[in-house]
């Protein structure tokens, strides 16, 4: 069973989602953003010590509290690993009141009927149950819409839905994520055969089970509207999608009900040379704006 507190937080809670889950395709443009050039590192292993390091700073700043920030998406390795000498999701909940996610899927497969769906998972299973005993309370994972083919979404809200099937029966609670490429031409009508494709789904879960979607920012301000108000979904989440902080807060703030849930923008501006003084005043000026476009519906 999902903790109530947890589940309580993420329904009703005033705040934003924190990702801080990039994984080793991403993780080099992540520490480059940082400061952290791939000459600084000579193997994978190194990578993601470094990336931790970074994930741990950020977590342990005075900023990151749940005063503001009600959950954290993290890499499996993130999960696995400790920050202060406890494990991860253990001191995101009791010492900063932030409920735990962890990205799930392995990464997309190529390009079909202008989509790209999830690879195939299959340590899902054990890897759901490692969660459960770590103290994760929800999942997320990504596929990608890069263009309105009717048949493409309608394959790719499926295979979410039928995943998020059985996270929901681990015990966990599912992040739907089908993301729409900003900068497709389409954008608009990708987002008009997503918003129906989605309800339909919700439609048709059991009784009782809830969800999460993570969406693109639309392009139609308070389109998603009815998923927010869908008694299946517990909390509709927005991602960044490569939108600066600024342009990711103004979306963010017409759509009445969305909160954030931030990679790059949340961690624009911060760097691996910043004295601590300065990284937490760079990170809680983030925190602050992130959070501000988040209840402003």
């Amino acid at each position: 069973m999902t903790n109530q507190d947890q589940a309580s937080r993420m329904r009703t809670g005033r705040g934003f989602v924190a990702a801080l889950d990039q994984s080793g395709g991403s993780t080099p443009k992540a520490l480059g953003l940082y400061g952290i050039g791939e000459d600084r590192y000579s193997n994978e292993a190194e990578m993601f010590d470094l990336i931790h390091q970074m994930r741990a700073r950020i977590v342990q700043s005075p900023a990151f509290t749940g005063e503001r920030i009600l959950g954290a998406i993290l890499f499996e390795q993130t999960m696995e690993r400790e920050i202060a000498g406890q494990p991860t999701a253990h001191y995101l909940w009791k010492e900063r009141g932030v409920v735990p996610f962890l990205k799930v899927d392995k990464g997309l497969a190529g390009e079909k009927d202008g989509v790209r769906l999830m690879k195939p998972m299959p340590g899902l299973k054990d890897l759901l149950e490692r969660a459960g005993a770590a103290g994760i309370f929800g999942t997320k994972m990504r596929s990608v819409i890069d263009a309105a083919n009717p048949g493409g979404i309608k394959a790719n809200v499926g295979q979410q839905f039928e995943i998020a099937g059985e996270i929901l029966a681990a015990g966990l609670v599912p992040i739907v994520e089908p993301e729409v490429t900003i900068s497709i031409a389409d954008k608009a009508a990708a987002e008009d055969l997503l918003l129906p494709a989605i309800a339909r789904h919700l439609d048709a879960l059991p009784e009782g089970s809830e969800v999460m979607l993570k969406l693109t920012l639309p392009e139609t301000p308070n389109l998603y509207r009815p998923l927010i108000e869908h008694p299946r979904v517990m909390r509709v989440v927005a991602l960044s999608g490569g939108y600066t902080r600024a342009q990711a807060n103004a979306r963010l703030a017409q759509n009445a009900g969305m909160i954030a849930s931030f990679s790059r923008a949340l961690t624009e501006g911060l760097s691996a040379d910043q004295t601590d003084a300065e990284f937490d005043r760079v990170l809680r000026d983030s925190i602050e704006s992130i959070y501000a476009a988040s209840v402003a519906g």
